[in-house]
């Protein structure tokens, strides 16, 4: 199979789909990869070090396109990219549909087969391609609200670990998945004030039986959120409901009784973002300002610390390349019921319920369309 890696060309966005390492297990399993030149290079990743691994590198993303049976990036495909897709062509990489209706229209038009990284599932419950990113985009987003929180920045002024006689920030996670438990760990070692809320109480148990008192657990509902979002400084916004859009559980009417300059980070900006006032931003002007709240809403948050982010993503997707350049996608997909759940898109046909009923397309179940 001819594997092919374009560069990727959202704002700001480093991170790239392959590295040698990953080149060279593909190539020793009889493949053939292209990598678009300079692809990596931002992040240490050269040329040279593609080549020495068995990549042959390719100037253009349009000549990868047209030459790979499969394309793995990181990010989903801009318009351009989404026209460049052919017929029965495999791509691989995150995709975000929900809240993406013109990437859905365009990828159903391509006749393609799209494979979301975000909805592959493993056999304990879990997203073992999005826990990667989830893990990055935790521990960025205290980062990140940290120094939103600045006065330069428009925040209040607020250090988040305090200092000897002055109490620190008070930060409200919501939300504790692998996000959310990386954010509040983050918090935590910073010496900030940290309280999680989440709808499972046996996470909230096993949250509680890792930290102790050192982190206040709440049961998610309308009333704990509103009264914790309303006396925080920082509010990271941890929500995934896989595949769907993020439901809005922070409301203008709560940004209006919240302390003016403090933050709000919606690292579900991905699924739309979980609070109302949100709108995705980038890298390049991460924060805006509504309601005298600061918001940071970057669409691409591991992007940010690319060269790590790379490598995270890049151990946890190898496996499942190598099985769909192995056994071909039918087949990839027929022996394992994880990699089958991440089937979104299959030659013009919506595979993923939750994408299918919030874009209202009719939905073809992942295993009738591999049949």
């Amino acid at each position: 199979m001819i594997i092919g890696v374009p560069k990727e060309i959202k704002n700001h966005e480093y991170r790239i789909g392959m590295t040698p390492a990953g080149v060279r297990e593909l190539v020793a399993a009889g493949h053939q990869v292209i990598i678009q030149s300079d692809g990596g290079t931002a992040i240490g990743l050269t040329n040279e070090q593609y080549e020495a691994a068995g990549a042959t590198l390719i100037e253009t993303a349009q000549e990868i396109f047209a030459q790979a049976d499969m394309i793995v990036k990181v990010k989903e495909p801009q318009p351009n990219e989404c026209k460049m897709l052919r017929s029965g062509q495999i791509l691989f990489t995150y995709l975000h549909l929900a809240p993406d209706p013109e990437q859905t229209k365009l990828l159903v038009a391509s006749d393609a087969i799209a494979i979301a990284y975000e909805t592959v599932t493993d056999n304990h419950g879990g997203l073992p391609l999005l826990a990667p990113m989830s893990e990055v985009a935790g521990r960025m987003a205290i980062q990140a609200g940290a120094h939103s929180l600045e006065i330069a920045q428009g925040g209040l002024g607020t250090l988040l670990g305090g200092v000897p006689g002055v109490a620190p920030a008070k930060v409200v996670v919501i939300g504790g998945g692998v996000v959310g438990i990386n954010a509040a760990r983050m918090a935590m070692g910073l010496g900030a004030d940290v309280t999680i809320l989440d709808r499972s109480l046996p996470r909230l148990k096993q949250l509680d039986e890792i930290y102790g008192p050192q982190l206040k657990t709440l049961y998610s509902n309308t009333e704990t959120i509103e009264a914790e979002v309303i006396a925080a400084d920082l509010v990271v916004g941890a929500v995934l409901i896989p595949g769907a859009a993020a439901p809005k559980l922070v409301t203008r009417e709560h940004l209006k009784q919240m302390k003016s300059g403090a933050v709000l980070v919606d690292v579900a900006i991905d699924q739309g973002g979980c609070f109302e006032t949100s709108h995705a931003t980038t890298h390049q002007d991460p924060i805006y300002i509504e309601e005298g709240i600061v918001h940071y809403c970057v669409a691409n948050m591991p992007g940010g610390v690319a060269r790590t982010s790379t490598f995270a993503l890049t151990n946890a997707t190898l496996p499942f390349i190598l099985a769909l350049a192995n056994k071909g996608f039918k087949q990839a997909l027929q022996d394992d019921i994880h990699l089958l759940n991440g089937l979104n898109i299959h030659r013009g046909k919506v595979t993923y319920k939750a994408v299918a009923e919030v874009l209202n397309y009719p939905y073809q179940p992942a295993a009738e369309a591999t049949q």
